[in-house]
């Protein structure tokens, strides 16, 4: 399937001239432990900067859920308005409740896998709400929450981790791309995409997803470089979410990632990622930038995965109870309903009328996935050669004869 990347809008502005503004907005202030300052980052030469003891955190809500103002930040959420913080309440209940439901039919043997973002909620909704209907997302296979507010529908994400499809829906409806199961290529596509668009004259942006294990990808660092060197309008959207399957963070940079993208010459910023204001201002920065003609920008969505890397994996071998413990007290939907509760921006009768529909969702979504046809075993024998081949004639056979063993003994009960 190809995507359609012709626009009829606004002419881009030119680089040109531009060398020294692609920097001129790094990390904010603020520290890992969920105080944030205002004060403005040091201008100087990075080669000579003094080392700060603590990587710079946006964040706009603290897991008490108070609000805390930012000097640089404050002015992308300033309209947001009582309603828009029920939406973004909503979305994140919805998309895990969605979640959930996809975890359970997986155990109960209806899909064959699936990647769980429990704990991630706040990146993908205040990312994905920062977007406009033109912009372009290209996903990895844990972005169920954007996909939400690209209106694609909860049921179409379920078909590929069933068997039965090679995605569900029509990137080009949503302009939400198929999720990318290889590691780190969905980032070379962004950056080609957003590269003609430019072209094009296009005023619309480009966002990539991907985790920080894929950004020890070859494929990531050959996409700053292209999108740094053609000013490509593209935001590149790290979910850190501590573990690369069973390595830890620390197991893949020696410096925080954010900060990467100094030495390919545009800016990073790390945002609290359990903070659904934080990324809906930071990422609606970057993508600004983008559509000015200032180029790329790298957000690093400071979260944690609090489930499995998949349903084939288990996490208890590879971290403890008291690292889960400490980041449940950061959990996204918490902090946001804290601060609906606390501002009287909502009732119980909100929270009562949401939970009656995210009951009807997971309904809904167990219903679809159950009336679904089973996959087609043998269809991962058709396509390994055009002509044909030996070997894989008697692989299928093998796996016929295996198949056939189920109905023998059922046969014979």
């Amino acid at each position: 399937m190809t995507v359609d990347s012709s626009a009829t809008r606004k002419p881009r502005r030119s680089a040109a001239g531009k060398a020294g503004t692609a920097g001129s907005k790094t990390g904010t202030t603020g520290d890992t432990t969920g105080t944030t300052g205002t004060q403005r980052a040091t201008r100087t030469p990075r080669a000579t900067a003094k080392k700060s003891t603590e990587p710079e955190l946006v964040q706009l809500l603290t897991p008490e859920g108070k609000r805390v103002k930012n000097a640089e930040y404050d002015s992308y959420v300033a309209g947001i308005t009582p309603e828009d913080l029920r939406g973004l309440y909503r979305d994140m209940v919805l998309t895990r409740r969605f979640d959930a439901e996809a975890t359970a039919l997986q155990r109960q043997g209806e899909l064959g896998l699936w990647a769980s973002l429990l704990g991630q909620e706040a990146a993908q909704i205040g990312s994905g709400r920062a977007l406009r209907d033109d912009d372009y997302v290209f996903p990895t296979y844990r972005e169920h929450g954007v996909a939400w507010c690209r209106d694609v529908d909860p049921t179409n994400l379920l078909g590929m981790f069933r068997g039965v499809n090679n995605g569900g829906w029509d990137p080009n409806s949503n302009n939400f791309h198929l999720y990318t199961i290889v590691i780190g290529s969905q980032t070379l596509h962004a950056t080609g995409y957003a590269m003609g668009i430019a072209k094009d004259g296009a005023d619309s942006a480009v966002i990539a997803y991907f985790g920080d294990g894929a950004s020890s990808q070859g494929d990531v660092a050959e996409s700053f470089t292209f999108s740094a060197v053609y000013n490509a309008p593209v935001v590149f959207f790290c979910q850190n979410n501590q573990w690369a399957i069973s390595e830890p963070t620390e197991k893949q940079t020696r410096v925080p990632l954010y900060q990467r993208a100094q030495g390919f010459g545009f800016p990073g910023v790390r945002v609290d990622g359990n903070d659904v204001l934080a990324c809906l201002a930071v990422t609606k920065w970057a993508l600004e930038r983008a559509r000015a003609g200032e180029g790329p920008t790298l957000v690093e969505a400071f979260t944690y995965r609090m489930g499995a890397h998949t349903t084939s994996d288990d996490p208890t071998r590879y971290r403890g109870d008291e690292e889960r413990l400490a980041w449940e007290a950061k959990d996204p939907i918490l902090r946001l309903r804290r601060y609906l509760e606390a501002s009287n921006h909502a009732d119980e009768g909100f929270f009562a009328e949401l939970e009656a529909e995210s009951e009807a969702l997971g309904k809904r979504v167990r219903e679809a996935v159950r009336a679904m046809p089973d996959p087609d075993h043998f269809a991962i024998f058709e396509n390994v050669y055009a002509d044909g081949h030996a070997l894989v004639d008697e692989e299928r056979a093998q796996f016929a004869a295996y198949q056939a063993s189920f109905a023998d003994a059922e046969g014979g009960r």
